[in-house]
């Protein structure tokens, strides 16, 4: 099926911000000939080619590509000073990359589409970042030992549940669901961005921003394209 081969334009850009805490490098070279990408060096050590695009069966497709690198030793910026609210926002954006990782890692398991997979995957990413910053500004994580689809704030539960029932009706009504996520996280992490001078968090929510932007432009394409 035509669904089944094509990746919509993006799609892989959360590894943008691969664990959060990136330092983003030089563009170089594809060494696989599908044009330059910006290498990204992480603090686990690993490089990743973002936004690589390739030719598959006559179709546009999104690739990660994982080679073993150095650590620069400075991929997280340091450590600042957070006010209360900003730490309430920052547990909040555990249970939001939660949301969206659990998610469309149901809608994986639901529709044969790449889409859903991929995105959940940079969500794992994103939530092992702010549960980082969780650490360093000693603040609980509310995810800590909740199952998928279980969450500890009752509205947040409300939107999964909303969501996740949106997305069992039909594909559209999940890559719908989908964009939804993406709207509603573009606006918070904006909104928390808003004042906030700690500049490790700052790296990681710019960074989060910059992967949902991404996973909006794909969730708005594979919709352009039911």
């Amino acid at each position: 099926m035509k669904r089944n081969i094509k990746i919509a334009t993006a799609v892989t850009a959360g590894a943008l911000a691969i664990g959060g805490v990136l330092a983003v490098g030089p563009v170089i070279a594809d060494p696989g000939g599908g044009g330059p990408v910006a290498a990204q060096t992480t603090s686990q050590g690993m490089l990743m080619d973002a936004q690589h695009q390739t030719r598959h069966h006559g179709g546009p497709t999104d690739g990660i590509r994982q080679h073993d690198g150095t650590c620069d030793g400075a991929a997280l910026a340091e450590q600042g000073t957070l006010t209360a609210a900003q730490k309430a926002t920052l547990a909040g954006m555990a249970e939001e990359e939660k949301l969206a990782h659990d998610l469309y890692t149901a809608f994986a398991d639901r529709y044969d589409v790449r889409v859903f997979e991929r995105i959940a995957a940079a969500e794992t990413q994103h939530l092992t970042a702010v549960r980082t910053l969780l650490d360093r500004y000693d603040v609980t994580d509310p995810t800590a030992g909740n199952p998928a689809g279980e969450f500890t704030d009752p509205a947040v539960q409300a939107t999964y549940d909303r969501l996740l029932k949106q997305g069992e009706d039909s594909l559209s009504g999940a890559l719908k669901a989908g964009r939804t996520v993406e709207t509603d996280d573009i606006a918070a992490l904006n909104k928390a961005l808003s004042g906030l001078t700690a500049p490790d968090t700052r790296q990681v929510y710019t960074n989060l921003l910059a992967a949902s932007e991404r996973h909006l432009t794909a969730f708005e394409h594979w919709i352009a394209d039911e």
